[in-house]
């Protein structure tokens, strides 16, 4: 049959114009085609060949983008207009009957493509900028209103009304034209490019003219918005290089932390009250947070109620569709003609079948893209909302109080999850809360639905579900507490952890590590029957997830059946409403989390008002008048040299006043101050001091009196309870014209920068230079000669990186000594005219702390004449001090020079002199020799030899590296996962796969059978209307029978659903159980060299992210993922039985899934690696900061961390929303192939059906799966990328469960060990050599040393001489690979490690205390008696401290033993060894960070309590071994001198002579 315009049928009335040619329908339609094929022709050549005009482009770096006016409303207008033109052409199809009228259809096709070329070239020409080429859319606009206009009135004439579709179509056109020439009419006046002079100037946003910026989604067009497209070649870029911070740039000035901090300290200040009192309590963080992010959150929630909406055009349209195609009566009536051509009423035409597929596509599609949005624009506010409150988290956190912090108010770990926790809580309730607002809305609107289809049995499937969501609730809540305590547990276990790694060296020493790894041990057993219940827990929610909906719609059915007698069930109230209530089960499972998580968010906010109302430190006040003579009140506070016209006077005049005022005027002082931490008794009292100018002052005193309290307390630091600090500054201000110099000094309490290093010295996680030089400019020299003066170059030479090697908590763990000299370092480097030394010299030795006074405090500081406060222990460099102060509990017990002291304190002074060991003509300035030092391990130049080799033979294998690494992204770690399931065991697995399995082919059987009864119910009806029953019942059909077999299926589908979430959630304990098990017994016997070179918060984070990871993300995502690939397949299986020509279209469908799937899975997991990699420094950052907070705050450098702090939180947050965006990506694109999944199966089931008699029940069958599909395909790419994510943690953790364990076995057994051995302690080393690892140059080489029972031996020698290593040797803690050692006649080789470790004693240079009780710290093994405590704690000085503190020998240590002095805990250490009678003892440098008067009394204890043990004494002051019996001196690996120390001073030039000499 021919085509033709008007139809071909003869005689047509469609040729008649005898009453005009416009009254003829088929002219009208004709006319209308102008328009379209004007604006063809004209746009087509514009497009395609003209652009050769580039160069007008404005040259930003994307080609973006450049909005003009109504730009949004143009693109929505577009697309309902291309919306209502496929209407047009379905009306046209659907009215056409038989004969073939190209007049309906044709038009609106080429309405079609002009609309979609309109929106193309517009798009051209706004990124091209070029706005006078927008003229031939006003003509288009212009005429296609015009055109449509006439239509419309000419239907209007011949009484075509509304009844009529078409009439509707065509004025609702009439209205988008109009619309659309109105938009481009503004862009006219907007832009002025025609009809106006002067057009306006116009520049791209300020992001875009920042190359940086490369997240585009707030620039982009709203097409791209909608759909991500702008992400497309991001993600396909990923699998050509890794993603990093470069390649995902700057976030858009919008979205930085800094915009919205001040958005939201705007909207808390607008709440402030007229007094200017700031309300407090969490109300006022709500009412902050809904102002400054509430508007972005209601559009949110608007996409929600739309895409919810929409969401119910499934079911309907599945019901319309089986219905359309269950009548039995086919006829189509014939439409009627008006106008010589044909119309149809809109209920026809929905009746049609394929205008519902189309119409159900459309829905889809929409509602998909809403929903999107909806999650998009929440995710995006929440990350809003988190950076602005980590910023204002920060600023407080720079304002605290430090008393705060050090009296346990508020830990560094509270301030941390206020961040890491609490922060995200309010991100997560940001990101459900339009979940809040639209769960109601949907269950409401799909109740109705369901009593609409089913009538009163359906008010009662849904009472079903009402019923089971407190249930729900109420798991939700005990998954909650149960995750909660696991979470205790578990801080617990790796709190534990932490201190078992700490102090490994020292359990490994003692051979404790199994007492450690018991009690680790333990409490992982307590976590893992929290576990359990967590995992019972969560398989009742998934059982639950899967059991409601399946128990709803059975007793809706069977009541259905059982309520009416002629109860309609055919397959369209059946499939639908099955449809429906998957819709409704959907928010219940939400419902439990939403309330969850709004609960979490209250109490997050409670959390942070709380915070942000604690005490903050008072800002000082401003100066007041405090100079008597010559100045009014009125004056500025400043004494400043009178300027005249004579140079030479001016400068005599500036060096007089100078000079005098820096005499007459203290850098600081304080009067009669009383300084408290708490709101108790004050810590210091009654203060009277004076700090000059330019000067040293020492601070002096016992351990405990207060000396770290007044450093602070000048700094600000502390409560004022009264009194006055007053700070003067000695200002230089350079005027070229007048004179070189001109100094006045300021008056006031404003002080300037201090650099302070403090007492226990803090680091950045950062490298050795950015530690030293900290924020300020690099200058070469003054950092070689820093570094020189703190001997700090043979400890940067044996860093893997030297100086640029990080350190800190994720870094290279350094020794105390070296933690301290580089906090001294910062201090000396910093340009302040003031520096504060809290007790630098404490883990130094003697060596390193003459050089560190010579060099570094008298030379360096001096020489740029600062003012220096020294607090230290060492009396021997008080004849250096300018300036004296003396301290006892918590007073100035003195203040002077040290000829002041001597006139008016003469007892003190003699004190000094002999803790001083000096006789009083020795009081002179000794100058210090100091021989170069080389450390005893391999030199730099060899280091850098062997890494340029290392890098020429990297750089030739780079190329084929980079592709390998980029095959292993695009792959998915099976042999991980192979680990994580064989761990599970062959029983469990088979349970797992086998109930998998069964439960996935027993739903399918449900859904099957319900096809099947409901098609013959539809049989059954036609059979009963042709035997005239009035009821089908009457005509034989039961339901019963099929009503019973549904009810078994369902029970048993019920039943399996339990099996399947319990087999998961055990596989997941049995594993997490094995490999903590496997790891922990690795970690403990691994040798010393393993926690050497690998940084602690490395094997930590194994301990904690990584087991935590197995132990409760793995099973769900693996269940989760086993569902969702089962559902899928499935769904897909059903539908091709169904429908098997939809297969066909499968093919490309599947094509474009795995590609979606392979670029997402990398984009992805690069990015959530750069999410979580960007946190870390976030967190580390405010740890950092809390723990630095007073060398911050003493330096000034608030603004500085402030800035650092914004950039961290950028960067964590760009990535946090690419993730998201990514994310979005992947939905909407598997949303759009779902939607085409559902077209493609409706449209081949329809014609199954009318052609092939397909029964209407497996239509309905099919469309129901294809509906949920796309559901299915989202979760499954979702989870397989969580999977990949989450295998990375057994990968490494396999890593470390390779490691070699130390040799445990000796030749002889335990029992072949005598009892008490060794009871002499004679050692014999023979020709010993020692190495710390097979691949490093020996540190000791061919050592020979006897030692007679009970002697008592020195060790000294250089840093890096080795001593250290010779008494690592006894404990086989390196390795001797050459030579023995001899222990009361066994070689210490051939015995066990654990036996020999236990019978020797040592004290290490760096104290270790563990939390618990001091019983517990001196003796883990519970062996020992009260009274053998009380005498090991006489001995070392610390009984009558044990006897005050509350509980005595269980009084508790927390961690660290924080809560006693570093020197306490040194003596706690001595007294550990004391209690273990062991007749050797080896004490390393163990008295170092003791004032001397405490080490005198050691020293005179150690030799009497000791007298018959062997005792090999490693020292730092040389005099601590004078009295020795024996001295061994080292150097480079090898004894240089072995005799009595007595024969050693006489001779000449021996070195331990030199030693003594340098350590008067």
């Amino acid at each position: 049959m021919s085509l033709a315009f008007c139809g071909n049928e003869n005689n047509s009335v469609a040729y008649n114009v005898d009453g005009g040619v416009l009254n003829n329908g088929c002219f009208l339609d004709a006319l209308n085609v102008v328009p379209h094929v004007f604006l063809l022709f004209i746009t087509f050549p514009i497009l395609f060949i003209g652009w050769g005009s580039q160069s007008s482009k404005v040259h930003i770096h994307h080609s973006t983008w450049l909005h003009f006016p109504g730009h949004n409303l143009r693109w929505l207008l577009t697309f309902v207009l291309l919306f209502i033109l496929v209407c047009e052409i379905a009306e046209g199809i659907v009215s056409d009957g038989q004969s073939l009228h190209l007049h309906l259809y044709m038009p609106a096709g080429l309405a079609f493509m002009a609309g979609i070329t309109s929106i193309v070239y517009y798009h051209n020409i706004e990124t091209s900028n070029f706005p006078k080429l927008l003229l031939a859319l006003l003509i288009y606009w212009v005429l296609a209103f015009i055109m449509k206009t006439i239509k419309f009135a000419k239907y209007t004439e011949h009484g075509i009304g509304p009844r009529q579709l078409r009439y509707c179509i065509t004025g609702l056109l009439v209205l988008l034209y109009g619309l659309l020439l109105a938009v481009e009419i503004n862009v006219i006046l907007g832009r002025r490019y025609m009809c106006f002079a002067n057009p306006t100037e116009v520049k791209p946003p300020e992001d875009l003219q920042d190359l940086g910026v490369r997240f585009l989604q707030p620039f982009v067009n709203l097409l791209s918005k909608a759909t991500y497209w702008w992400m497309n070649t991001f993600i396909t870029s990923a699998h050509r290089r890794p993603i990093d911070l470069k390649v995902i740039g700057k976030l858009p000035i919008a979205m930085r932390a800094l915009t919205n901090y001040i958005k939201l300290r705007s909207a808390f200040e607008d709440q402030k009250r007229p007094q200017g009192m700031a309300p407090q309590g969490p109300k006022w963080i709500w009412q902050a947070l809904r102002k400054a992010f509430g508007r972005p959150l209601i559009l949110s929630i608007t996409f929600r109620f739309l895409a919810d909406l929409l969401g119910f055009a499934g079911p309907l349209c599945i019901s319309g569709i089986v219905h359309h195609i269950s009548k039995d009566n086919r006829t189509i009536q014939p439409p009627m003609r008006l106008l010589g051509i044909y119309f149809i009423s809109s209920k026809e035409f929905l009746e049609n079948a394929y205008v519902l597929a189309v119409l159900l596509f459309f829905a889809l599609l929409l509602q998909r893209t809403f929903l999107q949005a909806s999650y998009y624009v929440a995710i995006e506010t929440g990350i809003n909302l988190r950076g602005a409150i980590q910023t204002k988290i920060y600023n407080k956190i720079m304002r605290l109080c430090t008393s705060n912090m050090s009296m346990g108010e508020l830990t560094v770990a509270q301030i941390c999850n206020l961040v890491a926790i609490d922060t995200n809580q309010l991100m997560w309730f940001f990101f459900l809360c339009p979940n809040l607002w639209a769960m109601p809305i949907q269950i409401i609107v799909g109740v109705i639905l369901l009593y609409y289809l089913l009538g009163i049995s359906a008010l009662i499937g849904a009472t079903v579900i009402a019923v089971l969501a407190p249930v729900q609730y109420f798991v939700a809540t005990k998954l909650s507490q149960t995750q909660k305590s696991t979470l205790e547990y578990s801080s617990e276990r790796l709190k534990k952890t932490n201190e078992l790694l700490r102090g490994i060296k020292l359990l490994k020493l003692y051979a404790w590590e199994n007492i450690f790894c018991d009690s680790v041990e333990e409490t992982r057993g307590k976590e893992l029957t929290s576990l359990q219940a967590f995992a019972l827990y969560t398989s009742i929610s998934i059982f639950m997830n899967a059991a409601i909906p399946i128990a709803a719609v059975l007793t809706t059915f069977v009541v259905h059946v059982h309520i009416s007698e002629d109860a309609d069930l055919s397959p369209a109230v059946a499939f639908a409403s099955l449809s429906l209530f998957h819709i409704l089960v959907t928010p219940l499972f939400l419902l439990s989390s939403v309330v969850r998580s709004t609960v979490k968010a209250l109490v997050s906010v409670q959390k942070l008002s709380e915070f942000f109302s604690s005490d903050e430190i008072g800002d000082e006040q401003e100066p007041r008048a405090t100079l008597t003579s010559g100045s009014s009140n009125h004056n500025q506070n400043r004494y400043q040299a009178v300027v005249s016209k004579n140079k030479t006077h001016v400068h005599s005049q500036t060096h007089f006043s100078v000079s005098c005022l820096a005499e007459l005027v203290p850098c600081f002082q304080i009067t009669s101050g009383y300084f408290t931490w708490t709101d108790g008794l004050p810590t210091l009292s009654n203060v009277d001091i004076k700090i000059p100018f330019g000067k040293l002052t020492m601070i002096v005193g016992q351990v405990g009196c207060g000396k770290s309290s007044l450093l602070l307390a000048a700094l600000g630091e502390m409560q004022r309870i009264s009194g006055t600090v007053i700070w003067n500054r000695l200002v230089s201000d350079c005027t070229v014209c007048l004179t070189p110099l001109l100094f006045f000094i300021t008056y006031g309490r404003k002080r300037g920068a201090v650099a302070y290093a403090s007492q226990k010295p803090w680091l950045l996680n950062a490298t050795v230079v950015e530690n030293i030089t900290f924020e300020m400019p690099m200058i070469k020299p003054r950092y070689k000669a820093v570094i020189e003066a703190c001997s700090l170059q043979p400890d940067v030479d044996i860093l893997p990186q030297g100086d640029q090697t990080e350190i800190g908590e994720r870094g290279i763990i350094l020794s105390g000594g070296q933690k301290q000299r580089i906090s001294v370092a910062r201090a000396l480097y910093q340009q302040t005219n003031v520096v504060f030394l809290d007790d630098p010299f404490s883990a130094l030795d003697i060596h390193l702390s003459d050089h560190l006074m010579q060099d570094g405090i008298l030379k360096l500081l001096r020489e740029e004449k600062r003012t220096v406060v020294l607090v230290t222990h060492k009396l021997q460099y008080l004849p250096h001090a300018d300036w004296i102060i003396a301290m006892k509990d918590g007073t100035i017990q003195t203040e002077g020079t040290l000829k002041d002291i001597q006139n008016t304190e003469p007892e003190l002074f003699e004190q000094w002199k002999t803790l001083m060991h000096r006789e009083d003509q020795e009081f002179e300035k000794v100058n210090l020799e100091r021989k170069n030092l080389r450390r005893a391990m391999y030199s730099r130049e060899a280091v850098r030899t062997e890494e340029d080799e290392e890098e020429e033979s990297l750089e030739s294998d780079d190329d084929d590296n980079l592709s390998q690494v980029m095959r292993q992204r695009a792959t998915i770690p099976w042999r991980s996962c192979g680990t994580y399931l064989s761990s599970a065991g062959l029983v469990l697995l088979t349970l797992l796969l086998l109930s998998q399995l069964l439960k996935h082919s027993l739903m399918v059987a449900i859904d099957y059978w319900l096809a099947h009864w409901t098609s013959h119910v539809i049989t059954a009806q036609i059979d009963a209307r042709a035997r005239n029953c009035t009821v089908v019942q009457d005509c034989g059909f039961s339901h019963s029978w099929y009503l019973s077999v549904f009810s078994v299926l369902c029970c048993l589908g019920i039943v399996l659903c339990l099996a399947t979430s319990v087999a998961v959630e055990w596989t997941g304990l049995k594993v997490a159980k094995e490999l903590h098990h496997n790891l922990l017994n690795k970690i403990i016997l691994a040798p010393m060299r393993l926690f050497e070179t690998t940084p602690l918060g490395s094997i930590l984070n194994r301990f904690s992210t990584d087991t935590n990871t197995i132990d409760q993300h793995i099973p769900t995502t693996l269940e989760c993922l086993s569902r969702s690939t089962l559902l899928c397949v499935s769904a897909l299986g059903v539908i091709s039985y169904v429908t098997p020509v939809f297969l066909i279209a499968l093919l490309p469908l599947a094509v474009a899934c795995y590609f979606i799937q392979k670029y997402f899975r990398v984009a992805s997991r690069d990015l959530q690696q750069l999410e979580d990699s960007t946190q870390l420094p976030l967190l580390s950052h405010f740890s950092e900061t809390v723990e630095g907070l007073t060398t911050i705050r003493a330096l000034r450098y608030e603004p500085r961390f402030r800035q650092r702090l914004l950039q961290f939180t950028d960067a964590n947050n760009i990535a946090s929303l690419f993730l998201t965006a990514a994310n979005r990506w992947l939905e909407v694109r598997m949303e759009y192939i779902g939607a085409c999944v559902v077209l493609v199966a409706a449209v081949a089931s329809i014609t199954n059906s009318l052609y092939n008699q397909l029964s209407t029940g497996l239509v309905g069958l099919g469309l129901t799966y294809a509906l949920m599909v796309s559901n299915y395909m989202n979760w499954m790419v979702r989870n397989l990328a969580d999977m990949e994510v989450q295998l990375g943690s057994v990968k490494r953790i396999n890593g470390l469960l390779k490691t070699e364990p130390e040799n445990y076995e000796g030749l002889l057994t335990v029992s072949q060990v005598p009892d008490g051995w060794p009871r002499q302690g004679e050692i014999k080393i023979q020709n010993l050599s020692v190495r710390y690892d097979a691949t490093l140059k020996p540190v000791l080489k061919n050592v020979n040393a006897h030692i007679s029972p009970g002697q008592k031996v020195g060790i000294c020698g250089r840093t890096g001489s080795g001593k250290s290593s010779f008494s690592l040797a006894f404990f086989r803690m390196v390795d001797m690979f050459e030579g023995r050692i001899v222990i009361d006649d066994i070689d210490i080789a051939k015995l066990p490690l654990q036996t020999l470790r236990s019978r020797l004693s040592i004290i290490l240079q760096d104290p270790i205390l563990f939390s618990g009780t001091i019983r517990f710290n001196l003796d883990p093994e519970m062996k020992a008696t009260d009274e053998m405590l009380w005498e090991a704690l006489e001995i070392a000085q610390l009984k009558p401290v044990v006897k005050s503190l509350p509980g005595g020998l269980d009084a508790i240590v927390t961690e660290g033993g924080e809560n006693f002095s570093q020197g306490q805990r040194q003596l706690f250490c001595l007294a550990r060894a004391f209690v273990r009678k062991s007749s050797i003892l080896i004490m390393d440098e163990a008295t170092a960070s003791i004032d001397m008067a405490t080490e005198s009394i050691l020293q005179k204890v150690v030799m009497t309590a000791f007298a018959d043990r062997t005792v090999v004494t490693i020292a730092h002051r040389v005099h601590t071994i004078l009295n020795a019996d024996l001295v061994i001196v080292m150097k480079r690996g090898i004894i240089l001198e072995y005799d009595r120390p007595q024969v050693l001073l006489d001779t000449e030039d021996s070195v331990f002579a030199s030693f003594v000499r340098a350590d008067k």
